[in-house]
């Protein structure tokens, strides 16, 4: 998550930022991570066609940028993918489902980035197990490309206000391919307050908070030092760090100003939403978890070629006991009997925010 200008004058008001910046001096003319977003300008750079479609996967979302993937090359064009679990989320994600959606996203982009080179992907989940490694990969030549695969390198996940303006029918009905749009004044209402009370529910049950603030990266050296988790940078964020006015203690005081401050931003944000869109399985096995991954994974791709925004508001869904009040309503109101609500996302008009930091690809290969 990076934050932008707009939330951080909200945050904390034009004039501290101005002292705070006149005090940083010429440290911040540029703080843009430049090594750690280098895997977006990389992607693409390889002649193997599973390092060429990797490079593109390694770009796919995934919860709080954890980036759960390691690789392992087999034979020719075959690889492995596997859990990392050091990249595990214990207390806001204790059952993994959230790491295995990050997967599926994972393998449906490595499948549309190996179309553009003329490969099918031949994809085994689970060879040794739900244990186990998540895939057996194989590429065969002879496939035409995903016309998804032109809009990776645009695709966002959106935390930002969108537009007041409602999605055309027509629009919607596409989306209906990919999951349940809500778009309905009361409905979405209901889903607004539901989301806004699950977030509240995170950040003040403290050790859920403090999961993701031990995640937050503070300014372009810890991005770069570790370009996974919760990035802040940016000029105006660190000259807040210089001045001493963004903390990783201060994040994690639900009586500190700037907290509260966060609290009315957040909440502003999710507010400004017109419509919703979620993602159902018939159950809640691993193999559902990676499938509702792939169909997330191409819904965010042809929202971004709708020219559309999609920010996914995972807490609702989170399995936490303190959540377990939050879980069930978004089950009664977005699901069937039986089914499990994966994800559930913001839809609507929005900017087009920075890119994510990334691991290099040599960093997630385990052999070769």
């Amino acid at each position: 998550m990076s934050v932008s200008r707009r939330k951080t004058l909200a945050l904390l008001g034009g004039g501290l930022i101005a002292a705070a910046t006149a005090s940083a001096g010429t440290f911040l003319a540029t703080r843009t991570p430049e090594k750690a977003l280098k895997p977006w300008s990389n992607a693409g750079g390889y002649e193997d066609p599973r390092l060429f479609a990797l490079s593109y996967a390694l770009l796919a979302p995934n919860p709080h940028n954890r980036q759960p993937w390691l690789i392992e090359l087999t034979d020719k064009n075959t690889f492995r993918l596997h859990r990392d679990p050091a990249r595990d989320l214990p207390h806001t994600d204790p059952y993994h489902r959230q790491i295995f959606i990050g997967l599926g996203c994972f393998l449906e982009q490595m499948a549309i980035a190996a179309s553009l080179k003329g490969f099918s992907s031949e994809i085994s989940l689970f060879p040794e197990g739900a244990d186990g490694p998540i895939a057996d990969v194989v590429l065969v030549e002879g496939a035409d490309s995903d016309p998804l695969g032109a809009h990776i390198m645009d695709r966002r996940s959106c935390k930002e206000p969108f537009q007041d303006t409602p999605i055309p029918a027509a629009i919607t009905a596409d989306l209906q391919t990919y999951g349940t749009v809500w778009s309905n004044p009361a409905d979405v209402e209901r889903i607004k307050d539901l989301t806004w009370q699950a977030w509240l529910t995170e950040m003040n049950t403290h050790r859920t908070l403090k999961e993701s603030v031990d995640l937050m990266r503070f300014g372009k050296a810890e991005i770069n030092a570790n370009p996974d988790g919760i990035d802040l940078g940016g000029p105006f964020l660190e000259s807040l760090m210089v001045a001493g006015l963004l903390t990783k203690d201060s994040q994690l005081d639900p009586e500190s100003t700037g907290f509260q401050e966060g609290v009315k931003m957040y909440q502003a944000m999710l507010h400004a939403t017109p419509a919703y869109i979620s993602l159902t399985t018939p159950a809640n096995t691993r193999p559902d978890q990676i499938e509702a991954g792939r169909r997330w994974l191409r819904l965010n791709l042809e929202t971004t070629r709708l020219g559309l925004a999609l920010h996914p508001v995972s807490q609702v869904l989170q399995e936490f006991e303190e959540m377990a009040p939050h879980h069930a309503e978004a089950h009664r109101l977005l699901a069937k009997p039986g089914e499990t609500v994966q994800m559930l996302g913001r839809l609507g008009f929005g900017p087009q925010t920075a890119r994510t930091p990334r691991w290099p690809l040599e960093t997630r290969m385990m052999n070769g």
